[in-house]
Parts: structure tokens; C-alpha cells; sequence
């Protein structure tokens, strides 16, 4: 069973039609002993860390999601799912993460010139649209995802992995940012997949396939 946690946060509806429109059977599920239970899970997120964390343990679900981790299960974080992955966050922090990876969740400069200005602009942050990713290292989750493919991103923060063989990707908006990392079971991305039209549908279709998601 692939199960889509529903913790009060997030966008639940457009990643569930997309993995549907992939022919995918997926549950959404704010129960633990669901979660717990799942063969893969997907959690997805929008919105502030210290509430996403606030409502993960209002839910019970910190524990199932940590085990199901440590079990190996198939695991995709998105966006807010990906930050709360790490240590700490300084989103009205600082505020303790999950802590299944080292590494802190910082928030963009807002004095990082932008490079297509003629008048010494700054980049806006929220940092929102369509960016490239450069792949730095494979993982079944990027098959067929090319090097400078296009994902859609909506984040103020970003993350900063203590130890960079986690990151699978770079996106560079200011500076060079880790837009996903990958670890085993774990795939987890800053940008939207559900939200990237065909790449993004690539990404999910490969770790539902990964996960040997039913149709």
C-alpha cells in the first residue's frame, strides 16, 4: 500500500492526482498504524516548519514515519516533507526537525543579486517558478531526469546537508542550493514534482515503480 500522509499540511490533492493520473493506487491517510503498516509512503508539505512538526506528533505519526524509515521502506519527501527530514530549522526557530539526516534548514538571503537585473535588483524570496536541477549523483527516483531539467518550486528556506554525498541534485537561485537529496529508501525534493508536468510525473512514476506501487 502507498500511502500519501495526511497531517493537516499540504497540498494532498495534487499529489494524489498525479500519482492517479500515473495509474496508481494510493491511500491518504492520517492514521499511524496506516502509515506504520505502509509498503512506500509519500509525505508531502506546504506551509511552516514548527507546524509541520507540531502536527506530525499531534497525529502520532513521528515514530511510524522514523521506523518505516529505518526499515527501508521506499520514502518521498516533498518540499516541507523534505526539510523536516533534518536536524533543525530556522523558520521561527530555531526548531528541531526529525533528525534522520545532519543538517540545518536555513532561509534565503534577501540581498542575493539577481543576475538577469540591469539596476542591481535581488532575487525575490520567496524563491517561486520553474528552475533547473543538475543531477550530482543517480538514484532509481531520477531515471531518465536529465541534467538541467526544469522543476517548480515554491520555498523561502532551503536545506543544508551536513554531508553533501547526501545531495542529489543542485539548483542554483542565489547560490547552489541542494533542491533533493537521496539516501537508500530515502528520495526527497525541495521542488514540486506533482507540480512539473512531465518530469515531474517521470519522478514519481520511478519511485512508485521503486516501490512497487499497485495499479
Amino acid at each position: 500500500m502507498l500511502v500519501l500522509v495526511d497531517y493537516g499540511m499540504g497540498n494532498l490533492r495534487s499529489v494524489e492526482k498525479a500519482f492517479l493520473k500515473l495509474g496508481y493506487r494510493i491511500k491518504v491517510s492520517s492514521s499511524a498504524s496506516e502509515v506504520e503498516n505502509a509498503s512506500a509512503i509519500v509525505l508531502p508539505g506546504v506551509g511552516a516548519f514548527p507546524d509541520c512538526v507540531k502536527n506530525l506528533d499531534r497525529f502520532g505519526l513521528i515514530t511510524p514515519l522514523l521506523n518505516a524509515i529505518k526499515q527501508g521502506k521506499p520514502f518521498l519527501g516533498i518540499c516541507l516533507g523534505y526539510q523536516v527530514l533534518f536536524e533543525e530549522s530556522e523558520e521561527f526557530g530555531p526548531c528541531q526537525g526529525l533528525g534522520v539526516f545532519a543538517g540545518k534548514v536555513k532561509r534565503f538571503s534577501d540581498h542575493m543579486p539577481d543576475p538577469g537585473s540591469k539596476n542591481g535588483a535581488f532575487l525575490k524570496v520567496p524563491h517561486m517558478g520553474w528552475n533547473a536541477v543538475k543531477v550530482r549523483k543517480k538514484h532509481p527516483a531520477l531515471d531518465s531526469i536529465d541534467s538541467g531539467s526544469f522543476f517548480y518550486f515554491v520555498h523561502s528556506y532551503y536545506v543544508a546537508p551536513a554531508d553533501q554525498s547526501l545531495v542529489a541534485t543542485v539548483t542554483d537561485y542565489g547560490i547552489d542550493f541542494a533542491s533533493s537529496i537521496a539516501r537508500d529508501n530515502v528520495i526527497a525534493t525541495q521542488f514540486h514534482p506533482e507540480k512539473s508536468q512531465h518530469k515531474g510525473l517521470k519522478l514519481l512514476d520511478n519511485f512508485a515503480k521503486t516501490a512497487g506501487a499497485n495499479r
